[in-house]
């Protein structure tokens, strides 16, 4: 009986999570990879820097990997790259904006000869047993594109992030043509942008961002400090063209956003008006009606340039009364309280503070329900599998395609590491493979788990007690101590008497233990952590980190010492 050919779909990271988007296609023994994103760590996340996919699976197939085809430059689907690159050997296609941004990214970690391919849109390329189509798309950065993937069992659509913009920054409009040819010619399953399910009508286009901006320009009376995402080149695009219109000089201020901007007009991303790029020294020296800074600081990250400026700890900046701040960027949820706690001291400095809601200086790169429908009337598939959201924006963008004609059972509302499986015989999710997250704590990849981020969570919340014992090493007797040292658990000096109370505790138990023979230290250690575990939470109602640290000396030295 001849072998059935299976033709699968795995997502690795971006279903039921905002970020770190990358997805498996596979057909038979050959796979591509879309993406390879990272996300922002979530607050109980203490000390990490950024959570990227579990790509395991990728590594235990690379010598299947015929490439990884990325659709725009946004941290979210780059920003595992440097990680992933490491581990395989695979070549990289996407447009010329994206691959100058991806390669300073695998430049700054020192990874080399990786095989980069630039393809514009209307371009198609040939991979094994797939011919990829790259679809232009309208998006908050330059060259996003959209996919379609064909394969012997039929033609996969992955919209990338996506809007219907019809009056663009430049002229990139979705290409609509080749998303309505697809559908006429047919389409097994589409993958779609769920980021904005829950907003009703239409995004509105970029350029009403750009009339916002003149406006601010034109009535601003003092600096204006703009901060958006380092990756909006639109954005920073109509700062500059406000700017130049209005005759302030321009400063861009940010490790981050100097890069973008770097790499965008060394590609001819950014039309800069000649005069108005200054250095911020410079711009320090002009009066403030002549001045506007671009700079970081948005999602109100704690090293940014904004936020340092709120909390006065910039070597070179303040913020002083008169400036007027635009915060141009809604801020992701797990940066809402950051971005809150910016914006109430900008205002407690003096600042005026423009920012979303309703203040027109930021508008979504994401499609909002019409353009949603839109997509799905256009592409007719007969599969579909919402993409990029959170759980319920996932199943709200599954009750839409089911309203628009397409059957509940070719819905695949799935997790990450799901295998959505196409037969001819049939379509059904077929399993799970490895998949979760990767948290990436300084030169740290992977080493920061569980139990790890739980002992961080109960230091910062109850703190660490520490126990210093010394035995004998002939008798096992009690030579020194017990003595305590704490730190973010009681102030000393108002809790001597219940830390004298531990002291006779510990010594208490100690003897107990040598009396009944354990002297084994690991257990003698377990004995004091339990039982002192007990002891203070009966008294505070909290449960430090307990270290016991148990010391064997010669009695006679240690007592003539």
């Amino acid at each position: 009986m001849p072998k059935e050919h299976k033709l699968q779909i795995i997502p690795l990271g971006g279903l039921g999570e905002i970020g770190k988007n990358m997805t498996v296609i596979r057909y038979d023994n050959q796979i591509l990879l879309i993406d390879a994103g990272l996300a922002f760590p979530e607050d109980d996340m203490l000390g990490i820097d950024i959570v990227i996919p579990d790509y395991s699976y990728v590594v235990d197939n690379k010598d299947l990997l015929l490439g990884i085809l990325v659709t725009h430059g946004h941290e979210d689907h780059i920003g595992a790259l440097p990680y992933l690159m490491k581990d395989i050997d695979a070549p990289i296609f996407s447009t010329k904006l994206t691959l100058g941004l991806v390669n300073t990214k695998l430049k700054e970690n020192n990874i080399q000869n990786v095989q980069t391919n630039a393809v514009k849109p209307g371009d198609s390329i040939k991979l094994g047993m797939f011919k990829v189509d790259f679809i232009r798309v309208s998006h908050s950065i330059p060259d996003s594109l959209g996919l379609a993937i064909h394969t012997p069992l039929g033609t996969i659509v992955h919209t990338g992030d996506f809007k219907l913009d019809h009056t663009p920054v430049t002229n990139e409009i979705l290409d609509i043509y080749k998303f309505a040819d697809l559908g006429d010619k047919g389409v097994l399953c589409l993958m779609s942008d769920s980021t904005n399910i829950e907003r009703p009508g239409f995004t509105m286009s970029e350029r009403r961002v750009g009339q916002m901006f003149d406006e601010v320009f034109r009535d601003a009376k003092g600096r204006i400090i703009l901060a958006s995402f380092a990756s909006n080149v639109h954005r920073v695009q109509q700062v500059l063209t406000a700017a130049f219109n209005n005759d302030r000089k321009v400063a861009i201020v940010g490790r981050s956003m100097l890069n973008y901007a770097t790499i965008a007009a060394e590609l001819d991303y950014l039309d800069i008006p000649e005069g108005t790029l200054i250095d911020i020294d410079e711009a320090l020296k002009l009066p403030g009606n002549q001045v506007c800074i671009i700079t970081t600081g948005s999602q109100g990250e704690p090293m940014s340039v904004l936020t340092r400026m709120a909390m006065n700890d910039h070597k070179k900046m303040d913020i002083q009364p008169g400036d007027t701040v635009v915060i141009s960027a809604s801020p992701i949820p797990v940066n809402e309280k950051s971005v809150a706690r910016t914006i109430d001291n900008l205002f407690k400095l003096g600042a005026t503070v423009i920012y979303e809601p309703g203040s027109g200086v930021h508008v979504s790169g994401h499609a909002s329900q019409e353009e949603l429908k839109l997509m799905i009337n256009m592409v007719k598939p007969r599969c579909f599998i919402p993409v990029h959201g959170e759980y319920r924006m996932l199943i709200k963008h599954g009750q839409l395609a089911e309203q628009l004609g397409i059957v509940k059972e070719n819905i695949f509302v799935a997790d990450n590491g799901s295998v959505i499986e196409f037969k001819k015989s049939g379509a059904c999710i077929a399993g799970k493979v490895t998949s979760g997250r990767i948290l990436v704590d300084g030169l740290g990849v992977g080493d920061v788990g569980n139990i790890v981020l739980r002992d961080r969570k109960q230091l910062s919340q109850d703190g660490i007690l520490i126990v210093v014992i010394a035995l004998s090493k002939n008798s096992g007797e009690i030579v020194a101590g017990p003595d305590i040292v704490t730190r973010g658990f009681v102030y000393v000096r108002e809790s001597e008497k219940m830390l004298d109370e531990a002291k006779v505790k510990i010594q208490e138990i100690t003897e107990r233990c040598l009396n009944n023979g354990i002297t084994e230290w690991a257990l003698l250690k377990s004995n004091i952590r339990d039982a002192l575990g007990k002891h203070l939470y009966d008294k505070t109602k909290r449960r430090p980190i307990i270290l016991p640290i148990i010391q064997g000396v010669n009695k006679d030295n240690y007592l003539s010492y």
